[in-house]
């Protein structure tokens, strides 16, 4: 610490030396505001930093961030060693030029015996790291008392000791060469000189030094703030330890800091505080405690960085985010030390060594540290944002804008020290940020994405106001009612497509009695309906429900679907045939690629002569309560059929169609193409046609025409309503005089008041009136005129009539639809009760 102090000094002045420390321990101190919040919300385990962060961020940011301040402890462990090492020849190197050594001088300079006496002193840490965590302490709190009363000898030595001119020693080209520092003890000129900044070379290194490099140095001095959390798994009482510790060890060291800053400014002229980076030794009252108190404070914090790195090494290994690759590490003694951990720290960091002089590497570990503090304020920032009510910090000295001040400090200051470095540790953050992501297990420590997710839908829920919704943005908001997802794969994947943006609920009723249940049945079904979405791939939600019959289950889901502005506009319903369901579910790729069987807890389906569980008569009321609740209605038949991938490969033959009949075929005597039902049954096939995967099909719209009736201005008047509502479609003339013979043959003649009944009949949605007077025969003729239209297409549209009034004819209208959607393929009936369509901008 004092001999950074020095260097820091002599480069920068006074001035800038406390702006730095400042602005070093305003960063550091927002860091532990943050970490003793973190600390002090539940039970900490081994890990530090990284198991704060990945109980907060989740395993993603987590493991990035553990492999980051990994490699920051193991670097600076590498340059403590290294930091030593240059202490140690400087007082026992042979001088260069000199063959051999003279006294105390006695070792050896060069590349290679300094890589040697660093393996040597990292091979020390070592031994006491693999005895454990209790004679790491002792070991720790020695070297402390060590470096108090050389910190204390090194106050007196400042008041004490003479003026004196220090001689130094200086490589250069020819050998060396000789300067002189001078000790002016307390001397005001001395102090004016020294005041402001004055970068020169780096002796060690050849480098000229500047702002942001001797921060990197300086800050790697305060980075033992994270000592004490790194041992969080060690200590007895994390929670009360780690905030007080932490604290108290800030505040000493700035303090010491500023002290030595003025102390050196005011006593050492600037040739010495640059030159000779030991020259408290040749100023001190006892000069051999100093260096030995050098030494025990580098060896000190390699030690701490060296078993800081295996305890987070250790806790990723036992986290299994990294699969295989990190099992090793798991491996601990029989008191619970980490050795293989350690030993693998300490691999990494020997190979570390061979990076050389120690400013080299300051700068990519200070951004090292910079990141994992930003991460820290950030998981605390987060964990604050998102109002969890277990979010309950004994430690309340923090606010988000402490987090967000250490975050943004922690960020500027990485890119005024190195772009290069921030720009890569980023970059390498973000890959491991997207590996984890892909291929790390679920975990089960929560993730704070979703309570923060949780925090920002409620807020805009609430602004979600119903009372300002208009028709230029509405949009499909589907419920789908599900009874088996077993025979429905396609169709909930047809839904999908035709959501656009929407709300997508998937619906099902449980035909069941709760007062005579003893717990909700409802519970262990959740998971494999959400596991089916996920599978799927569709962005749906799941809404279950109890209730005595399905009709009475619509309903619930109907009133209670949705939140506020985002309730269901649209019930989308399977067709009421006698075809046996078939298993798609099992016959889906995103089952069948899978290793195991299809995993979902969904019971089999319904045999063919098994009854089904409602009747004809209360699927018609299904319908009915819908559109009296003014939903939109869609009835599916045989998309189950509909294999989506086949049609739209077909790249040689022509592309694939989507036929649209805006006409009621079973209303012959009322072809109009402009009401609500019309215009939103073109808006359904329009919205299709724009999903990404149904693009390259192309819309057909079917005008049905009678002779006589200037088809050609209607198809004009079609064609401009299509051009209005920017719907590309290639319409169709065609002739149905034939059929239509059938319904008046049927009837003898129009049925009496059509013009006015007609206009009445639109205020309650063309109610068809005559569903008693379309005979088999007539619906079965327009089944044809459908059928026939060539070439085939891969979906249908057909409009829905609005069942009848009279209960008693549900049967007779459910029976017209089956027959007029016999044998069609997959085909959509479609009812609208709400303008959906706008030409205004």
């Amino acid at each position: 610490l004092p001999s950074s102090a020095g260097f820091v000094v002599g480069h920068a002045g006074l001035y800038q030396a406390l702006a730095m420390f400042a602005v070093a321990y305003f960063i550091i101190g927002m860091t532990v505001l943050s970490v003793c919040a973190i600390a002090t919300n539940g039970a900490l385990d081994a890990g530090g930093a990284y198991y704060m962060i990945s109980r907060a961020l989740g395993p993603e940011f987590g493991g990035s961030i553990g492999i980051m301040f990994f490699l920051a402890n193991v670097c600076g462990s590498a340059l403590y060693v290294l930091g030593l090492v240059e202490a140690v020849v400087d007082s026992f190197g042979i001088p260069p030029g000199q063959e051999a050594g003279t006294g105390i001088k006695v070792l050896p300079q060069s590349y290679w015996y300094e890589l040697l006496y660093g393996t040597v002193l990292l091979a020390l840490c070592l031994l006491v790291c693999l005895v454990g965590a209790s004679i790491y302490a002792k070991a720790t709190f020695l070297i402390f008392l060590i470096v108090a009363a050389v910190l204390g000898t090194i106050l007196v030595s400042f008041f004490a000791t003479r003026p004196l001119k220090v001689p130094i020693r200086l490589p250069s080209v020819n050998g060396t060469e000789t300067d002189n520092g001078f000790f002016t003890g307390f001397s005001l000129s001395t102090l004016r000189d020294n005041l402001g900044g004055e970068y020169g070379v780096d002796y060690t290194t050849g480098q000229m030094m500047s702002f942001s490099s001797v921060f990197a140095v300086m800050f790697n001095g305060c980075t033992g703030i994270m000592a004490g959390s790194n041992m969080s798994g060690d200590l007895k009482r994390p929670s009360y330890s780690i905030p007080r510790g932490t604290i108290s060890a800030v505040l000493f060291t700035y303090l010491v800091y500023n002290l030595l800053a003025f102390l050196m400014c005011a006593t050492c002229n600037r040739i010495l505080l640059q030159k000779d980076y030991g020259f408290l030794r040749d100023i001190s009252i006892f000069p051999p405690l100093v260096t030995v108190g050098i030494y025990a404070a580098t060896l000190s914090a390699a030690m701490s960085n060296l078993i800081g790195a295996s305890r987070i090494l250790y806790a990723l290994a036992r986290d299994d985010l990294f699969g295989r690759a990190l099992s090793l590490a798991k491996k601990t003694s029989a008191s619970g030390n980490p050795v293989m951990a350690v030993i693998l720290s300490w691999l990494v960091v020997q190979i570390v060594l061979f990076s050389g002089k120690l400013n080299t590497i300051a700068s990519v570990v200070t951004t090292f540290f910079l990141l994992v503090y930003a991460t820290v304020n950030l998981a605390c920032l987060a964990l604050e944002w998102a109002s969890a009510p277990n979010f309950r910090p004994t430690f309340r000295y923090f606010t988000w804008h402490t987090c967000l001040l250490g975050i943004a400090g922690c960020c500027v200051m990485m890119f005024l020290i190195s772009p290069v470095s921030a720009s890569a540790s980023l970059g390498f953050l973000l890959l491991l940020l997207l590996a984890l992501h892909y291929l790390s297990p679920s975990s089960t420590w929560g993730y704070i994405s979703q309570a923060l997710i949780f925090h920002q839908v409620r807020k805009y829920l609430l602004m979600l106001d119903v009372r300002k919704d208009h028709v230029k943005f509405w949009r499909p908001q589907m419920l789908l009612m599900v009874q088996n997802p077993r025979g429905s794969a396609r169709l909930i994947d047809f839904v999908n497509d035709l959501k656009k943006s929407g709300l997508y609920v998937l619906g099902h009723v449980e035909l069941q009695d709760l007062d005579m249940l003893p717990s909700d049945p409802l519970q262990p079904q959740q998971d494999s309906w959400l596991s089916l979405v996920d599978k799927l791939n569709v962005k749906a939600f799941v809404s279950l429900t109890l209730a005595p019959s399905v009709r009475h289950g619509v309903r619930q889901l109907l009133f209670t679907s949705g939140l506020g502005g985002m309730r269901p506009n649209t019930l989308v319903l399977g067709f009421y045939d006698d075809e046996a369901p078939q298993d798609g579910l099992a016959r889906h790729p995103a089952f069948t690629s899978a290793r195991e069987e299809v995993p979902l807890g969904f019971p089999p389906l319904r045999a063919p002569t098994t009854p089904k569980l409602l009747s004809a008569r209360e699927y018609v009321g299904i319908v009915a309560d819908a559109l009296k609740m003014l939903r939109n209605v869609l009835l599916a038949r045989q998309l189950e059929s509909l294999d989506k991938a086949w049609e739209l490969r077909r790249a040689a033959s022509p592309p694939p169609t989507i036929h649209v009949w805006p006409v009621n075929l079973l209303r012959p005597d009322s072809a109009r193409y402009a009401d609500t039902c019309s215009l939103f049954l073109l808006q359904m096939a329009c919205v299709l046609n724009m999903a990404r995967a149904w693009r390259r099909a192309r819309l057909r719209l079917f005008l049905c025409v009678e002779a006589g009736a200037m088809p050609h201005a209607q198809e004009e008047k079609l064609r401009q309503l299509l051009k209005d509502l920017r719907i590309q479609a290639q319409i169709q003339l065609v002739p149905w005089d034939a059929i239509t013979r059938l319904h008046w043959q049927t009837c003898q003649g129009p049925p009496g008041g059509s013009a006015e009944e007609e206009e009445e009949e639109e205020g309650v949605v063309n109610f068809p009136s005559n569903t008693t007077q379309v005979s088999d025969e007539y619906v079965c003729a327009a089944n044809k005129l459908v059928l026939e239209q060539s070439p085939a297409p891969a979906v249908r549209f057909l409009y829905l009539p609005r069942p009848p009034a009279d209960t008693s004819l549900y049967p007779l209208y459910l029976h017209q639809l089956e027959l007029l959607t016999r044998g069609l393929g997959p085909t959509v009936l479609v009812h609208g009760v709400s303008a959906v369509t706008s030409t205004q901008l």
